[in-house]
């Protein structure tokens, strides 16, 4: 009897095997919270992009913001871009991670299709993005004036997700 159930275990991993193979491949990475939620933003030393000025975490300080990680090598940051650019006229404080990218590409792209951001990072190695947990661009972070990230939201914003999502949580942070 022992050795006819043997003949069922690869059966059995198999089965398991499955399961978790399934259960990963449904999982979707926008909804994968970020380990930082409650935690202060990572301790930095990087250029501004604009100013090439070295800039730290105490520079996100005073202002709830959105963090916007972006670069020009990214077609859905080319999208979401023309939206940025109105929720800073807005009034929205939006600091810009340039991730992985060449500063005179993005330089160019700024100047071409705007600046939305009240200063921009420039994270050329992903340094930052690594600690941050970023899996791609784009992704934004609302962050408090304490540095406290609140929030982390994967792929485009556009109006849908700032008025359902991020709007509603950014302004009880101003409160």
């Amino acid at each position: 009897m022992a050795s006819r159930l043997k003949l069922f275990v690869p059966l059995f991993i198999f089965a398991v095997l499955a399961l978790f193979l399934f259960r990963g491949l449904s999982l979707d990475p926008k909804e994968m919270p970020s380990a930082l939620i409650g935690k202060q933003v990572p301790e930095f030393l990087l250029p501004d992009l604009v100013t090439g000025e070295n800039r730290t975490r105490e520079h996100l300080l005073g202002e709830v913001s959105l963090i916007n990680v972006w670069a020009t090598w990214c077609p859905s940051c080319l999208h979401e871009h023309p939206y940025l650019v109105r929720l800073a006229s807005e009034g929205v404080r939006i600091i810009g991670l340039n991730y992985k990218d060449e500063d005179a590409a993005a330089l160019r792209w700024l100047q071409e299709l705007g600046d939305p951001y009240a200063l921009n990072i420039a994270d050329r190695q992903g340094s930052l993005g690594l600690d941050l947990g970023v899996y791609g661009a784009p992704e934004t972070y609302l962050v408090d004036a304490t540095g406290v990230v609140h929030y982390r939201h994967a792929g485009v914003v556009d109006e849908r997700v700032w008025e359902q999502t991020l709007r509603p949580l950014y302004e009880e942070l101003q409160r």
